[in-house]
């Protein structure tokens, strides 16, 4: 699900993807997500939904290797969620 807002602060348009990985477990939910960093363009935003408590270490490692930021991870319910902000365009594959 995508949702588009207008970053008036940025004078962008910047886009932010909900990825649902719950129930899938270690090393799945960093794969996806570094599968899905990959088609946003700098400055989207990813949330992602897991429920491995390992992707609290995996994902982070993935996504500060990759030039990107971690903004928030946050624990709700039985899900772990983590808001990502895409800052490396050298690896944006949009078409």
């Amino acid at each position: 699900m995508r949702d588009r807002y207008n970053a008036t602060a940025r004078n962008c348009t910047m886009t932010t993807t909900k990825l649902d990985l719950t129930g899938l477990k270690c090393q799945l939910p960093a794969l996806m997500t570094g599968k899905a960093m990959k088609a946003l363009v700098r400055g989207d935003r990813l949330e992602v939904h897991c429920s491995d408590l390992l992707a609290v270490i995996d994902i982070p490692a993935l996504v500060e290797q990759g030039g990107n930021r971690i903004e928030r991870i946050d624990r709700r319910d039985d899900a772990i969620v983590l808001l990502i902000e895409k800052q490396n365009d050298a690896i944006a594959n949009r078409n």
